[in-house]
């Protein structure tokens, strides 16, 4: 079916046009049925189908139909994996398409900016670049099935706590390189069809009313052309939302803002041709969903099997003192209720009602001597002194214990952040006792962020799951008894303790405003910078092979800045089983630059299949966004002039190889002469040096410096008082006005 959007925006009234603007229900857009038009279908994702009956409810309490589960997006981000990410897309919009489904709400790709946020499992990653590389994947997957995306939530959403009201301050750089770019790349590389405005607000002004977020930058420079919806309950004021580019309000407002339109538009108010350009682009994107691909049955066992291989692709490895994997038919005690009902997703609007479950003790049915045991209360919080002794003295009469620990769902959720990093103390006494009598105790985790490990040192393997889906049992037996080679890296710090993060002094802020102090310095920016231990850090994984990277090489050693460098490096399976590397590149800060910047940043990676002695060299292609830090002043990203490091190895922490690029700029701008200039900043500006000489001159004069280069004389007091002298106080100290000095800069000033 083709929608005649000409003949509609001719045909329909003031009062239907208004309409369109917000939805019909909690899922339904409105119909207008006298021309034609239909009203199409949204349901929560982003790991699953919630497709409520009827017109449902928003908060998930009516059961929605059955569908399949699969890992959340703290654990898909984990396996570093765009194919798989897109191979999730694929098996997401063919459940949507069957059932109707038009635009499914995900992918969530807000920046992990403290680990206590309780919807962290939902999102990505602590980096933008890995999370718009990986939802872009997933963008093109569900979409390449006709069915739409709608990319969450834009922007500056990083905390539960009062999200619906809160001011994020937050600088415009930090916006740009790390709360925007994740957004940035999946509207450049893969055109979802709508964005989801976020609830807070951002410097004072709610997101579905920025119009400097929503027209100017997301429309105008990124190019966007889909529509824009508002989180559901969060708009504000309708008529300035809808001039800020805010195309459709949901769940709905029982008709009292689509009055509001009306009106506005008949007292001249709002203009008619704002109304009609929102529902032009409304109409654009329902026309999208409704072409003529028929909605057909899934296989909903082959998209378990599916969720099954990508849980097991996406769990990490995080300690293995050589116990993993287990040998089949060995004495084993799984112990820990998550063995028999494991925690596979999180709490809220995402909570998918699963047409079945895979556990641990099911999958293993088939391994003999396996013995089980709870631990704990069925709760994961309560302590049992009955429950605790069997587990303790089944681990102590099998060969190995299998600890299948986590947070309970009462730990995380939408709606409210966490305020500790810790697992429940009885878990945590659990293990410590359990490794005490067994020292060959694995740790099988499940959690939706990270968690503080106070028996690191006492276990001998640690196998993070997170929220691993419906299939999760499944996937832990084939990891833990090597059908599964791991090969996930973590996507997120982990740090020793929760006073060592970045945003511990400004997380989750105050009633109406929170602060983003640490600015561009999150996750492994900080821990970097600060050169801080961590309990396990960004981009980090184990396997039951060894790989070895190797041979880095550039396509240039110098460049200008509007080139691409193209970046080689071979990794080779140096072990004896086939697994699966994740090659990482980062970019060091140039060497002198102005710009306050991380050490290094994550700028490239790719997932890399080896047979046991098998090698393959890789590419990478850096652009300009690579090396580039965004310029508040001039409204631009740069690259300042210097050398550059390019970093390969396979985590932030584990970087062998490195090897310089310098980069010099192929145009600059000429100096903008404002109240606030120094002598160093002309100094720097291309040909400011010469024309600064005069002025220099008479300044070194007038403080006793009788030699030609500025730095002699009176040493390092005067150099440094000089160059950062603002232009307008050289008047004080020496017989130059402010004409004279514009003269001298005329040559290199900007018009």
């Amino acid at each position: 079916m083709k929608l005649d959007i000409e003949y509609l925006l001719k045909n329909l009234t003031l009062e239907e046009k208004a309409g369109l603007c917000s939805g019909a229900d909690n899922w339904f857009t409105k119909a207008v049925e006298r021309l034609g038009l239909p009203s199409i279908m949204m349901t929560d994702g982003p790991h699953g189908l919630r497709k409520q009956a009827g017109s449902g409810d928003n908060l998930g309490l009516e059961e929605s139909v059955k569908a399949v589960c699969f890992p959340a997006g703290c654990a898909l981000a984990s396996s570093f994996d765009r194919g798989l990410m897109q191979e999730v897309g694929d098996h997401l919009g063919e459940e949507a398409r069957s059932e109707s489904v038009h635009t499914l709400l995900g992918p969530a790709i807000n920046m992990k900016r403290s680990p206590l946020c309780g919807r962290n499992f939902e999102y990505l990653s602590e980096d933008p670049y890995q999370a718009g590389e990986m939802a872009s994947g997933y963008v093109k997957g569900v979409q390449g099935r006709h069915v739409g995306v709608c990319v969450k939530h834009f922007a500056a959403n990083s905390q539960e706590s009062r999200r619906m009201s809160i001011s994020a301050r937050v600088d415009e750089r930090t916006l740009r390189e790390i709360y925007l770019t994740a957004f940035e790349k999946v509207v450049r590389q893969a055109s979802p069809w709508s964005l989801m405005c976020s609830y807070n607000r951002i410097n004072g002004v709610y997101s579905c009313e920025n119009d400097w977020l929503l027209n100017h930058m997301l429309r105008d420079e990124w190019g966007f052309d889909g529509i824009v919806m508002s989180d559901w309950g969060a708009v504000n004021d309708r008529c300035r939302s809808l001039k800020a580019g805010l195309n459709l309000e949901m769940p709905y407002s029982r008709g009292v803002n689509d009055a509001k339109i009306v009106a506005a538009v008949k007292n001249g108010e709002l203009d008619e041709e704002i109304l009609n350009k929102s529902v032009r682009e409304l109409l654009e994107w329902i026309g999208k969903g409704l072409d003529d691909v028929p909605a057909a049955p899934y296989d909903k066992e082959a998209h378990h099997a599916f969720a099954r291989r990508a849980a097991g692709e996406s769990a990490v490895l995080l300690k293995n003192d050589g116990l993993l994997p287990l040998k089949k038919g060995c004495k084993v005690a799984f112990i820990g209720g998550f063995a028999k009902a494991p925690r596979y997703q999180g709490g809220g609007s995402s909570h998918i009602n699963s047409f079945r479950v895979s556990d641990a003790l099911e999958a293993a049915k088939g391994i003999p001597n396996i013995t089980y045991s709870k631990g704990v209360k069925d709760d994961g919080v309560t302590a049992d002194a009955e429950l605790f002794a069997e587990a303790v003295r089944n681990a102590k009469e099998a060969e190995a214990a299998v600890i299948f620990a986590g947070l309970p769902d009462s730990f995380e959720s939408e709606g409210y952040d966490r305020t500790h990093m810790d697992l429940p103390e009885c878990q945590n006494e659990l293990i410590k006792a359990v490794a005490k009598v067994q020292p060959n105790t694995v740790v099988v985790l499940h959690n939706g962020s990270p968690v503080t490990m106070p028996w690191v040192e006492d276990v001998a393997s640690i196998l993070e799951m997170y929220l691993g889906g419906q299939a999760v049992g499944g996937a832990e037996v084939d990891l833990l008894y090597g059908d599964v080679n791991p090969s996930g890296k973590l996507a997120e710090t982990f740090p020793l303790r929760l006073e060592d993060t970045p945003s511990y002094l400004n997380f989750p802020g105050e009633r109406r405003e929170v602060s983003y102090g640490e600015g561009i310095f999150i996750g492994y920016r900080w821990y970097d910078a600060r050169k801080m231990q961590v309990l396990f850090p960004f981009g980090y994984g184990l396997s039951y092979t060894s790989f070895e990277v190797s041979g880095l090489s550039l396509s240039r050693s110098e460049m200008k800045d509007t080139d691409t460098l193209l970046v080689r490096v071979s990794v080779k399976n140096t072990g004896k089983v086939s697994g699966k590397e994740v090659v990482q590149i980062y970019v060091g800060a140039a060497e002198d630059s102005d710009a306050v910047r991380p050490v290094r940043e994550l700028k490239g990676f790719v997932k890399v299949a080896l047979e046991p002695g098998e090698e393959k060299t890789v590419e990478f292609t850096l652009d300009k966004r690579s090396f580039a830090v965004f310029d508040s002043e001039e409204g631009e990203w740069v690259i300042p002039d210097g050398n550059y490091r390019i970093y390969a190895g396979n985590s932030s922490r584990n970087l062998p190889l490195s090897a310089d690029v310098k980069i010099t700029g192929a145009q600059k701008a000429a100096l903008v002469l404002q109240e606030f200039t120094t002598i160093g900043d002309v100094l720097r500006c291309p040909g400011g040096k010469e024309a600064m000489e005069p002025i220099i001159a008479k300044v070194a004069k007038a403080f006793g410096v009788h030699d030609d280069a500025l730095g002699d004389g009176f040493g390092k007091m005067v150099d440094r008082m000089m160059q950062e002298m603002p232009l307008h106080s050289i008047c004080s100290f020496a017989p130059v006005g402010m004409d004279e000095i514009k003269q001298a800069l005329s040559g290199i000033l900007q018009e």
